[in-house]
């Protein structure tokens, strides 16, 4: 695993649920490309309302405008690992908006890498 803390760098691609590359979501295709070039994590997070380039509203409110949410991939690691990842957004993302934000990391554990934490099956490992 890889450890992290300290400065950092968030990268985030705000892009539609709708959009695609090569018929697959391109929100996982980001995620897993993240997962191969061994960045420290991946997270999609999808909105309920939005707008962006251009100005059309997404929201969850109204049927015909529900089929294309807003979606953000958020990636944090160390600033060169998120630089070299750059490149690979570059050839994917054709709409929407990437963004870069310095961050620090105070805490990056999974399971089981902390004692007294809770296990995969939720008991404590203590």
């Amino acid at each position: 695993m890889t450890k992290l803390t300290g400065r950092a760098l968030r990268l985030t691609v705000l892009i539609g649920e709708s959009d695609t590359w090569h018929h697959r979501p391109l929100h996982s295709e980001i995620v897993h490309r993240a997962h191969a070039a061994g960045l420290a994590g991946a997270s999609v997070f999808r909105g309920i309302e939005g707008f962006g380039a251009s100005s059309l509203i997404h929201t969850s409110r109204l049927l015909s405008l529900s089929e294309d949410l807003p979606v953000a991939v958020v990636i944090v690691d160390s600033e060169p690992r998120v630089r070299a990842f750059l490149p690979q957004l570059d050839e994917i993302v054709t709409e929407g908006l990437v963004t870069l934000d310095d961050c620090e990391v105070t805490r990056y554990a999974g399971r089981g890498d902390d004692p007294g934490t809770a296990d995969t099956k939720g008991k404590s490992s203590l």
